[in-house]
């Protein structure tokens, strides 16, 4: 019997790319979009591609929509998905003081709320049939936390404590969790991003934001999503997944630098990324000293 999968958030980047790469391995595909527009979007990369999906209208940071979407799922898959993956997602640049409580509210409803909204939706019938599958898409800022990302990265933080704590939760009965964690792709996320730039006129960070806004629109340059898509696929087809899957060797090489340096060498590092800081910080000082002597 074919495999149900629900990919949220599928009409683009990531969503879309895993959703073409399952219905291709042979999974039938549930991908959900917010409109009618973004499920048009999914059929029509679907048909580019020479596969087949089917689309379920849903806003994961509505509860009501939500729980209409996956009632409706359950009907046409008779009880319920095999398997959920939790990609649909929003990115909320901005410096921690800078981004208002309502930001901050939708940042992580989207982010953390609606995957847990969503297994508790599909547990009970993964229970009874003592198999599934959740998969939340995380990203290298679930480990590494940067500065003027500090909602974000937050969002996803807490998505992988809680994922930690359901993966051990539902293990018994039959239920696997796991983490991909995507570096930088070219998904739509960031340039979308920077509609939600806080208001800069009288701002601290201002020459941050003028900096943030161009590597925003230089993100359409960055390589396309399918490694983090066939992530996901070995995600669900091997018979004991990784629990977490960092993704890009630009994810690997950020999460061990940032695991193995002394916080202020990586502080230093990040801050300068972002134009807060120039100059080597204390530490990286006293180590140069000592070793010109």
């Amino acid at each position: 019997m074919t495999k149900t999968v629900v990919v949220t958030g599928a009409n683009r980047g990531i969503g879309l790319a895993t959703a073409l790469e399952l219905a291709r391995a042979g999974f039938d595909v549930i991908g959900t979009a917010r409109s009618e527009e973004g499920a048009r979007e999914l059929h029509a990369g679907a048909e580019r591609a020479g596969t087949r999906v089917r689309t379920v209208l849903l806003d994961v940071a509505d509860a009501t929509s939500t729980v209409r979407a996956f009632t409706e799922i359950a009907q046409m898959t008779g009880g319920g998905p095999w398997a959920v993956v939790n990609n649909a997602g929003h990115a909320q640049p901005g410096a921690v003081e800078d981004v208002d409580d309502e930001q901050v509210r939708a940042q992580l409803e989207v982010n953390l709320v609606a995957p847990a909204r969503i297994a508790r939706l599909v547990l009970p019938e993964m229970r009874r049939r003592r198999s599934g599958r959740i998969v939340n898409v995380s990203s290298v800022a679930g480990r590494v936390s940067m500065p003027m990302l500090g909602w974000y990265c937050a969002s996803k933080q807490a998505l992988e404590t809680v994922s930690d704590a359901l993966r051990m939760e539902v293990a018994p009965f039959g239920v696997q969790v796991v983490l991909i964690e995507p570096g930088s792709y070219g998904t739509g996320i960031w340039e979308r991003g920077i509609a939600s730039l806080p208001a800069r006129e009288h701002s601290a960070y201002r020459k941050q934001y003028a900096a943030a806004d161009e590597v925003l629109r230089g993100a359409g340059d960055l390589p396309g999503p399918r490694p983090v898509a066939k992530a996901v696929l070995r995600a669900l087809t091997a018979r004991r997944p990784q629990p977490r899957c960092l993704v890009g060797s630009g994810a690997r090489s950020t999460a061990l630098l940032d695991a193995l340096a002394p916080t202020a060498v990586a502080d230093w590092a990040k801050s300068t990324a972002v134009g807060l800081r120039s100059g080597p910080p204390r530490a990286v000082r006293a180590l140069e000293r000592l070793r010109r002597r």
